[in-house]
C-alpha cells in the first residue's frame, strides 16, 4: 500500500468527525437550531464562491455570504409568493458587484441558496428520518466512492473535470446508495422504488461534486477554501449534499406539493 495514496485520510477523517459531531447535533435538534446552522454554512459556501471567482472582492464575499444566510431562512419562513424572490437574491446582487464570470456566479449561487432551502425544508417538513436518510445516502455514496475508487482505480469517470474520479469508484458509490436505500426501505415499509430514489440522490449528489469541481478548475483553484483540513472548504464538503438536497427538494415540490 501506497502512503502517498492515503497521505491525506488521517486529516480527512477527523475533521469529518467534528462536522459529523455538529451536524448530528444541528440535525437532532431541529427549528432554529437547524436553520441556523444551514444559513452559516451557506453563507460560507457563498464566500467560498466570491472569493474563488473574484479574489479581490473579499468585502462584497462577506456581504454576500450574510445575504445569502438570510435570504435561506427567510425563504422558508415567507409566503411562497416571495420564496423564488429571496432565492434569487444572493444571486442578482452578486452578480452586479462582481467583475468576471457573473452567469457562473449567479447560477452557483441560485443553488447554494435553493439547496439550503432543501435542507430546511426536508428536516422540518418530511422529518428527521428523512434527513437521516439523505445524509447516509451522500455519506455512503462519498465514502465508498473514495475508498473503491482507491483500492481499484481503472478509468477515469470524466478525466478534464475530475481527474481522481474513476468509474469503480462511480458505481462504488452508486451500491453503497442502493444498500442504505434497502435498509431504510426494510425499516420503514417502502417498496423498491425507494431504493431507485436512493440511487437517484447519489447520482444527484455525484452531479454536484462535479459541478463544483468543474467551477474550481475554471479557476484555477485546488479547494474552494482551507477551512476544513483535509476537505477543502465547505463547498469541497457539501457539493453532493446540496446536489441531492435540491434533487429531493424538485421531487417533493412535483410529486407532493404540499410536504416541501
Amino acid at each position: 500500500m501506497s502512503e502517498g495514496r492515503w497521505s491525506d485520510l488521517t486529516a480527512r477523517v477527523l475533521s469529518a468527525a467534528v462536522l459529523v459531531c455538529i451536524g448530528s447535533v444541528e440535525v437532532w435538534l431541529g427549528g432554529l437550531w437547524f436553520e441556523a446552522f444551514i444559513a452559516i454554512a451557506c453563507g460560507l459556501m457563498t464566500w467560498e464562491l466570491v472569493r474563488m471567482i473574484d479574489p479581490d472582492r473579499n468585502g462584497v464575499a462577506i456581504q454576500l455570504g450574510i445575504l445569502t444566510g438570510v435570504a435561506v431562512v427567510l425563504s422558508y419562513h415567507l409566503p411562497p409568493l416571495y420564496t423564488v424572490p429571496f432565492l434569487l437574491a444572493p444571486a442578482l446582487v452578486g452578480a452586479s458587484q462582481i467583475s468576471q464570470s457573473k452567469g457562473i456566479y449567479a447560477l452557483f449561487a441560485f443553488w447554494i441558496a435553493a439547496s439550503g432551502l432543501g435542507f430546511i425544508s426536508i428536516r422540518e417538513n418530511m422529518g428527521f428520518g428523512w434527513m437521516v436518510w439523505l445524509i447516509s445516502v451522500v455519506v455512503a455514496t462519498d465514502v465508498a466512492g473514495y475508498f473503491v475508487g482507491k483500492t481499484f482505480g481503472g478509468p477515469k469517470f470524466w478525466p478534464k473535470v475530475s481527474p481522481k474520479k474513476t468509474w469503480s469508484g462511480t458505481a462504488g458509490g452508486w451500491a453503497a446508495a442502493a444498500v442504505v436505500g434497502t435498509i431504510f426501505a426494510v425499516h420503514a415499509g417502502f417498496g423498491v422504488m425507494f431504493v431507485v430514489v436512493s440511487v437517484l440522490a447519489s447520482m444527484a449528489s455525484q452531479a454536484g461534486d462535479i459541478v463544483e469541481s468543474a467551477t474550481k478548475r475554471k479557476f484555477a483553484v485546488k479547494d474552494s477554501s482551507n477551512l476544513i483540513p483535509g476537505h477543502g472548504g465547505f463547498l469541497d464538503r457539501f457539493d453532493g449534499m446540496m446536489g441531492a438536497a435540491l434533487f429531493v427538494l424538485i421531487a417533493g415540490i412535483l410529486y407532493s406539493p404540499g410536504a416541501m
